[in-house]
């Protein structure tokens, strides 16, 4: 029930020290601003993390060859390992099972793209029908690479939106010609990634097209895949790194590469990096954590500190209280409101700020490695609870001690 009484004693007891009821009400705001702001950056870190693994799929296997930089079973260095379609086949056979989508690769650099007087600089790279889901690479316009383009060796091209912006003005590709290395490819398909401009450098041709307009015969440059990933991130991690070990092993011994020659054959596994970069993303959470509670901790030791002179200063008044039957509940009642007030009114004008902040400054911060940095309403639901235990809790030692107080002792007092 509401007790107005109460309340205007409250705000009389509150009123009579304004400097010290402010710099106390100061200290919790800015210890959940701070908590808020921090917690924010944090999301907008492990954001950033995720952006960075937008670009392709997060459980991806790449396979790439170099030359041996080691002497190896009577076999000199500097020899360049090429891999062959068998490879990526013996692959794709020996382990489908635990793989999910599978592509191998033949790809220009740099190769010039002309359509009619306009021309650019792009990545063409050759690939299989699975390539758009391994690069994330979804549909705006017509279609993607399939089967009949790769049996056929059909000069069929998938441009990007990049692409269709810088060569097309905006308008539809679908149909149109467009020529590489003097090679002519009607475009079937438009494609964006959310990787961004970096990923739309690229644009797809069937990889027996690539090999056969760019004199490639049966060689390929890489060999990409996904595995399928399990119930558990970590057993999954787990999993892909024995695949590795596996994938790794075998082109060694074909092309008899030395166990510790790491530049001729190269097997990337973007699980093992998530892993790395999702763990540091977390233990910067835990510190923003750990930094914002110690923040909060300091303005409960700033409210109970002046709960206790509150009630130093109504010792008298408290033992008037229990002379007249006033029950220790309600002594602790009326100190723990006090409490409550000044921390949830101080930590929420803290805790709007913070938000504020984050909504309008957010969105304008430019940076790899932070995006969007935001608290949702879960956590923010969580700081109300936390809220209300700090001012319980910087409440309680005063209102005990003064629920203890003997009346005629705090009568007494002076």
């Amino acid at each position: 029930m509401f007790d107005i009484e109460r309340w205007q004693e409250i705000f009389q007891t509150l009123s009579k020290n304004k400097l010290r009821t402010i710099l106390t009400g100061v200290s919790v705001a800015s210890g959940i601003f701070i908590f808020i702001v921090l917690l924010g950056f944090s999301t907008g870190v492990q954001n950033g993390v995720k952006e960075k693994f937008s670009g392709d799929a997060t459980n991806k296997i790449s396979v790439r060859a170099g030359r041996t930089t080691k002497q190896y079973k009577g076999l000199n260095p500097n020899r360049r390992i090429q891999l062959k379609n068998e490879d990526f086949e013996n692959i794709s056979n020996t382990y489908g099972d635990y793989l999910e989508y599978k592509s191998g690769g033949y790809s220009s650099w740099g190769s010039q793209l002309v359509y009619k007087n306009e021309f650019g600089n792009f990545y063409i790279r050759g690939v299989d029908p699975d390539y758009q889901f391994i690069a994330k690479a979804s549909i705006t316009e017509g279609r993607f690479i399939n089967e009949g383009d790769i049996n056929e060796a059909r000069k069929i091209i998938v441009v990007s939106n990049k692409t269709k912006t810088e060569l097309f003005k905006g308008k539809s590709p679908i149909g149109e010609t467009v020529s590489v290395k003097g090679v002519n490819f009607k475009v079937v398909g438009v494609y964006g990634d959310p990787g961004g401009e970096r990923e739309e450098s690229q644009v797809f041709i069937p990889l027996t097209s690539a090999q056969i307009a760019f004199n490639g015969g049966t060689d390929i440059r890489d060999m990409s895949f996904t595995v399928a990933m399990l119930d558990n991130f970590d057993d999954t991690v787990a999993f892909s790194q024995n695949l590795v070990a596996s994938i790794e092993s075998d082109i060694r011994t074909k092309y008899t590469i030395a166990p510790n020659d790491r530049a001729a054959i190269r097997v990337d596994n973007t699980l093992e990096k998530a892993q790395k970069i999702y763990s540091l993303s977390d233990m910067i959470k835990a510190i923003f954590w750990f930094v914002g509670i110690g923040t909060i901790i300091a303005g409960i030791v700033s409210v109970g500190n002046i709960m206790i002179i509150i009630v130093k200063e109504r010792t008298k008044e408290i033992g008037i209280r229990k002379a007249l039957g006033a029950e220790p509940l309600s002594i602790i009642g009326m100190i723990l409101q006090e409490s409550i007030f000044v921390t949830m009114f101080s930590g929420l004008f803290g805790l709007v700020i913070g938000l504020g902040l984050l909504e309008f400054v957010g969105p304008t911060i430019e940076s790899d490695f932070i995006k969007y940095p935001q608290v949702d309403f879960y956590t923010a639901l969580i700081t109300v609870f936390i809220l209300v235990a700090a001012g319980t809790l910087a409440g309680f030692i005063p209102a005990y001690r003064a629920a203890k107080i003997k009346p005629i002792v705090a009568l007494k007092d002076e």
